[in-house]
């Protein structure tokens, strides 16, 4: 009996999942964690539409998402917005 890889990615299904999904990685994850994450989401929405939103390359955003990448931060902003997030900064409770 083989097994298979575990894909986030297959799991992510609504805005809502992406959404807590994202926003427990902003929270508890480091740089490369929160890059591989919008990743995922990424994958999960379809890179080809990313891509299409974005006027991104298809092999440019799996090269600027993939591990260990470190992509512009407007690039990162630009799929955040393709994929229906957005950044807000709330002040840190004491």
């Amino acid at each position: 009996m083989g097994t298979s890889r575990f894909e986030i990615a297959d799991y992510l299904e609504n805005k809502e999942m992406i959404a807590e999904y994202l926003n427990t990685v902003l929270e508890e994850g480091n740089n490369a964690d929160i890059i591989n994450a919008i990743g995922h989401i990424a994958k999960a929405i379809g890179m080809t539409k990313i891509a299409e939103e974005t006027g991104l390359s298809r092999p440019s955003l799996y090269k600027s998402l993939s591990e260990g990448a470190k992509p512009q931060f407007a690039t990162i902003m630009k799929v955040l917005k393709a994929i229906g997030g957005q950044i807000q900064v709330n002040p840190k409770s004491a």
